[in-house]
């Protein structure tokens, strides 16, 4: 009897060590997150830094992120995302519509969070979206609201009967904010024309067409055009046709002004949803997509862009506008 209690005692004692040593781990376990941004342009650089600082500020030294670039390719943000599953990482950002149209296609168990995502039901080919993915996916959208974006061309340039939506046709989401923008200003009369580039080397030409035939031209939020946003204006300058963007770093390179969120603010957000994600206090699956909230938008000019199309900055701030921090 006496052994038999002494064997049970030390069961126990094993036991208890075991359950010890198990909580230890779960208290240090590490999380491992990859990050997969389509470019580096400021919009895009803004939320993958929003959405470290987010993680880090939530699980400090206990989350680990591999950040990695795609150059703009569609396939390099498939093969990243194949690395990161093949590691069996604990959750992907996916920071640009083909970055999570590739983590779409590369996994269905490990929880995605996409960022800088303009519509999630066409990056995503979801018909009726809802607002929820339902399944590993979930996220943030950049969508500022485009009837107030094409109202942005009607106040500045009054006088424009004729509007190029200059874009690239690579871009799903690009696409969806023209039509949208398009239906608009055509219930307000006025002429609008495509104008798609297919990839960087063409972008300079299709800009110079499209000024060439409008009195303005607007810009989605799109990746292509904000890698290349400086040399769209160097190509377009001496026609003087005024640029809407729809985000602030294309508007700082090329645009007079625009309707804008903050990436940084975006990204934090999404590394907020990750951090709950992580430690088990939500489900992906059950999170609908986050939008910045309407007080949260701002309306900004480009002051030497202003300038040089002979626009007051006065009249633009006493009209709301805030110029872009250099």
């Amino acid at each position: 009897m006496k052994l038999t209690k002494i064997l049970s005692l030390a069961l126990v004692a094993v036991l208890a060590f075991s359950a010890l040593a198990l909580t230890s781990c779960s208290e240090d376990d590490t999380y491992n997150v990859g990050v997969v941004q389509l470019v580096q342009h400021p919009a895009l650089d803004a939320a993958t830094e929003g959405f470290e600082a987010a993680l880090k500020d939530a699980l400090g030294e206990n989350v680990k992120i591999d950040v990695q670039n795609a150059a703009g390719s569609p396939d390099t943000c498939a093969t990243i995302v194949s690395t990161f599953v093949t590691k069996n990482v604990d959750l992907i950002m996916a920071n640009a519509t083909p970055a999570l149209q590739a983590a779409q296609n590369a996994t269905t168990t490990i929880p995605v969070l996409g960022t800088s995502i303009t519509e999630y039901g066409v990056a995503l080919g979801i018909d009726n979206f809802t607002g929820t993915v339902g399944t590993n996916i979930s996220g943030t959208s950049d969508l500022a609201p485009l009837d107030q974006q094409a109202d942005m061309i009607l106040d500045l340039i009054p006088e424009a009967k004729k509007v190029a939506m200059l874009y690239c046709s690579a871009e799903a989401n690009s696409d969806y904010q023209v039509k949208e923008v398009t239906k608009f200003l055509t219930d307000k009369g006025i002429e609008c024309q495509n104008y798609a580039f297919s990839d960087s080397n063409d972008v300079q030409l299709i800009a110079t067409q499209a000024a060439d035939w409008a009195d303005a031209i607007y810009i989605p939020t799109d990746n292509t055009a904000a890698s290349c946003a400086e040399a769209i204006w160097g190509a377009i300058a001496d026609k003087k046709v005024p640029v809407i963007a729809g985000e602030e770093g294309i508007c700082g390179g090329t645009g007079l002004a625009t309707l804008s969120i903050d990436y940084y603010d975006l990204g934090y957000a999404t590394g907020e949803m990750a951090a709950k994600i992580l430690k088990g206090e939500a489900n992906v699956a059950e999170m609908p997509i986050e939008y910045t909230p309407a007080e949260k938008l701002a309306k900004k000019y480009n002051a030497d862009i202003a300038a040089a199309l002979g626009y007051d900055t006065a009249e633009l701030e006493a009209k709301g506008y805030i110029a872009i921090a250099k």
